[in-house]
């Protein structure tokens, strides 16, 4: 498919500080390429290059087939942005930040009226549309920034982290959303610091540290790269937690991970459910109790902290909690 954007070597500096250190992306038209990383990865550096808000140091870009420096007045009318912190204002009614947001794009009074209306009903504000915005929820308040990265019908959307604090419900219900734009054919440039957000909505992933692309395939893929099914048990003794890991060592086709805290260990192994019922008869021939048993596919958790050495934000802001 022709690439919607394209970044070829991108540089950003902001003093001795690399934020971007040679990035390169490649995204098909009418898919949802996925940006994953921790804050301070290059996420939203590139995401601003790309939206023409900042000039890199070195390297090239275009978006929608416009060059994003050269070709920057032109290319805003074609892109759609909705970043971390909703930007709307608070004063005006939520029809009225649309219908300003229209005029910006020189639709005209009508058509920017009829715009803002659609757009309300789409995201389910109707209800909201003449109440000012400074009374609306989280939830509202993102939807209605989302709804106005779109009143100019863009062919390309960049969502920057655009679920970040909101509820579970809100979260799905602007997935439903981003799904629809894409099967309309619209390409999204995703940033997340939430797996299961990649996994769920993104065709290609990009896995992003240190300002540049360390990995990149579709969420399968990158799993592949950190192996196959794991099974993981628990044990009732702490006693039987060495025993276990010994008896169980020639089913691994890797390292062996033990957590003494769970009474856990992981098991990397070939053969899924046979590997499983292999685990627990020689467990159960040496009489070893076990809790709890299961077998997994890795997350993309695990391959973040695989091909970086370090968690997410996210498991470690829930690691706090």
């Amino acid at each position: 498919m022709p690439a919607a954007i394209t970044a070829e070597g991108l540089v950003k500096k902001y003093g001795d500080v690399v934020a971007l250190d040679g990035m390169e992306l490649t995204v098909p038209e009418g898919t949802v390429f996925g940006l994953l990383g921790p804050n301070g990865a290059g996420k939203t550096t590139t995401v601003r290059i790309l939206t023409t808000l900042l000039t890199p140091d070195a390297g090239h870009a275009t978006v929608a087939g416009f060059d994003v420096v050269r070709d920057a007045r032109r290319l805003r009318a074609h892109i759609g942005a909705s970043g971390q912190y909703a930007a709307v204002d608070d004063h005006l009614t939520g029809a009225e930040n649309l219908e300003m947001v229209g005029r910006l794009y020189h639709l005209g009074v009508k058509r920017s009226r009829q715009r803002a209306r659609d757009l309300l009903d789409r995201f389910d504000l109707t209800e909201a549309a003449d109440r000012p915005v400074q009374g609306y929820s989280g939830g509202m308040r993102r939807r209605l920034d989302l709804a106005g990265a779109l009143v100019a019908t863009p062919p390309v959307l960049f969502l920057d982290e655009p679920t970040t604090g909101l509820d579970p419900r809100a979260r799905a219900s602007l997935w439903e959303v981003i799904a629809e734009l894409v099967a309309d054919g619209t390409t999204v440039l995703l940033t997340t610091q939430y797996m299961e957000e990649a996994d769920r909505l993104a065709d290609r992933i990009a896995v992003v540290d240190h300002g540049r692309v360390i990995a990149l395939g579709t969420a399968d893929q990158l799993k592949d790269q950190v192996g196959g099914d794991r099974i993981e048990l628990s044990v009732t003794s702490a006693a039987d937690l060495e025993t276990a890991r010994r008896m169980l060592a020639p089913l691994a086709v890797g390292d062996m991970q033990l957590d003494p805290t769970a009474l856990q260990v992981t098991i990397p192994v070939i053969g899924g459910a046979a590997a499983l019922t292999s685990a627990l008869g020689h467990l159960a021939a040496e009489r070893i109790a076990v809790r709890d048993a299961g077998l997994r596919r890795p997350t993309l958790d695990d391959v973040f902290l695989t091909l970086t050495g370090h968690e997410t934000d996210e498991t470690s802001k829930e690691t706090v909690r």
